[in-house]
């Protein structure tokens, strides 16, 4: 469906102006990109990347595949010594026969960006680095990312390996959402390992503007300077991606002033809650004859700050009557959201509770007073 952009009066002011190839700021909750610039174009995303290496090592210790505890025996490929792809590079300095637990190879990952320290929890994981970087991928499918490929599971330069400004939004969305106790450690300012201090790149963590708990800093010489950044205001989030900017400084400053235009001129508000009845209609054929109808999901709806006074609701059925049977959570139509008489957000309508076919003599009953209503209207109903 086409939306009627809102008035002058009803939009928030334009986004800032970005210095970067490429950038975008979305609402975790709502999912609604606020303002975005190239945001489909695929640049390299450096060590953006171990943000997909820290879900995949999420998604792992969610499902008990490895655990915390776990101790892991750090192979050579993952010594920087002897390596010479990753000299230089942000390192956990491993060395190899090391035994270390996955808690300390996971924080070495998300709070120091090591890249051996990528390798070797990649390597006992999935078994190597190559079935690795198949989970990443195939995670990458499953979230439909539709710009994104990984060749490596640090992010160190490799052709073929790119992503976009969106899609580093959604897997940013995805950590948050899918995997919290995993991403609860971007926020940690610093991780100590072999008597070596190495604070959190993401500078944004010491901002005294912003409540900025996560997520990514990325630097290459392909991929210039990037930042995926998150935080919080009064229960509302958004995430900010900066892509391709010229210097270190530059990246935090944009992604600061989008953070702080987005809080200031947006709020994020759930007019409908997920199993809250929304509506009750009349259900023909089936064991009661009315059900409640709603979403199954929150709507979260982001929309200009001030505004919520001016929003309605009203919903469209897919068809004239339901009929049962009825699954939950069964999408039976639409839920339109106006701001000032103008459709800005649309929401699936869903059954809430089951509803199964009634017995042979209500169904006839049902019959003939459908019959009866579609002649006289709902004198009979």
């Amino acid at each position: 469906m086409m939306f009627t952009p809102l008035t002058h009066a009803e939009q928030a002011p334009g986004a800032p102006q970005v210095e970067a190839k490429a950038w975008m700021l979305m609402d975790f909750n709502s999912g609604k990109v606020l303002a975005e610039a190239n945001a489909d174009q695929r640049l390299d995303p450096a060590s953006l990347t171990k943000m997909m290496t820290s879900y995949v090592v999420g998604q792992a210790l969610k499902s008990g595949k490895i655990t915390r505890d776990d101790m892991v025996t750090v192979g050579q490929d993952a010594w920087a010594t002897g390596n010479p792809a990753l000299r230089g590079s942000s390192l956990m300095f491993l060395k190899p026969g090391d035994r270390i637990p996955v808690s300390e190879l996971n924080k070495g990952i998300v709070i120091q960006s090591g890249n051996d320290a990528s390798i070797a929890l990649a390597d006992y994981v999935a078994g190597s680095q190559d079935s690795f970087v198949g989970l990443m991928n195939n995670y990458a499918k499953a979230l439909k990312l539709q710009n994104t490929h990984f060749k490596t599971v640090h992010g160190l330069d490799a052709d073929g390996q790119y992503s976009t400004a969106r899609d580093m939004a959604l897997i940013g969305q995805a950590l948050i959402r899918d995997v919290p106790e995993e991403y609860a450690l971007n926020k940690e300012k610093e991780f100590t390992f072999n008597n070596i201090r190495q604070h959190n790149r993401n500078r944004l963590l010491w901002s005294t503007n912003l409540q900025v708990d996560g997520i990514k800093t990325g630097h290459t010489s392909g991929a210039g300077n990037n930042l995926v950044a998150s935080a919080t205001d009064n229960g509302m989030r958004l995430i900010s991606v900066v892509l391709g900017a010229d210097t270190d400084a530059q990246r935090f400053r944009e992604s600061e002033k989008l953070l702080t235009w987005g809080f200031r001129f947006f709020e994020t508000v759930t007019p409908v809650k997920a199993a809250t009845p929304f509506a009750s209609q009349r259900v023909w054929f089936g064991d009661r004859k009315m059900v409640n109808l709603g979403v199954a999901q929150d709507a979260a709806l982001t929309i200009p700050k001030g505004q919520m006074k001016n929003m309605k609701a009203s919903f469209t059925l897919t068809s004239p009557q339901l009929s049962a049977p009825l699954k939950k959570h069964q999408q039976v139509g639409v839920i339109d959201f106006q701001l000032n008489g103008k459709t800005i957000e649309q929401r699936p309508l869903v059954v809430l509770d089951e509803v199964q076919e009634g017995s042979f003599f209500s169904r006839i009953v049902d019959f003939v007073m459908m019959k009866l209503d579609g002649w006289f209207g709902k004198w009979f109903s």
